[in-house]
């Protein structure tokens, strides 16, 4: 029989209880941590150099140094990008104080999205081109849509902390929903010419520092 405290809201009675224990929202938080921390790790050995067929002069190291700033922009943007989505995250389950089993479903498929950051990042960094533009704005944008989709579900059962203030429930909802915007955006400048679109991501700064 369910405890007091695991109350049940109309539509998932008897299927889905709402839990309110604390360990297991922090072993949730603690995971989510833990992914988001070996993805942001994993940007980094993707940049690579070409393969060279000897030892390079002090002048190739340099020209090709330089050549493979895509790997740069995808490693500086993804890990801004995978950063957002982490302070995101954990303004979040400050405010989330009950949990079901699909809000960690929701969490599990977020985090999913967030650990194939890396792979569009090393596409992106090796090719450079209009494809591999449009796949990483793609892959982060699906990211944006489900960290809001993971809040609005908590807003909608009500999850979270009671009294929280129209203002709060909005903000958290538009951060996410930004960063989608803005990459979603680049798609039809990559048409144009890939290097500007990669360029429109750094509009993500300061959009999220506009939405506060």
């Amino acid at each position: 029989m369910m405890e007091p405290t695991d109350s049940l809201l109309p539509p998932d009675e008897g299927r889905n209880p709402i839990y309110t224990d604390r360990l297991g929202l922090d072993r949730l938080i603690f995971f989510s941590d833990a992914v988001v921390a070996i993805a942001i790790t994993l940007l980094a050995l993707d940049i690579r150099l070409p393969p060279s067929a000897g030892q390079l002069s002090n002048q190739e190291l340099l020209r090709q140094l330089v050549d493979i700033w895509p790997s740069y922009l995808g490693y500086v943007v993804s890990f801004l990008v995978i950063g957002a989505f982490w302070i995101g995250h954990h303004r979040k389950f400050r405010l989330i104080e009950r949990y079901n089993s699909r809000l960690l479903f929701l969490n599990l498929l977020m985090l999913m999205t967030i650990a194939f950051i890396p792979f569009p990042t090393a596409v992106l960094s090796e090719y450079g081109n209009r494809t591999a533009t449009i796949f990483y704005a793609l892959a982060i944008a699906v990211v944006g849509l489900m960290s809001a989709l993971e809040w609005w579900y908590a807003l909608r059962l009500e999850l979270v902390t009671p009294g929280l203030t129209a203002s709060e429930r909005r903000r958290h909802a538009l951060r996410p929903l930004i960063i989608t915007g803005v990459f979603l955006l680049s798609i039809p400048i990559a048409f144009v010419t890939p290097t500007l679109a990669m360029l429109s991501w750094l509009l993500v700064i300061p959009a999220l520092r506009w939405a506060g």
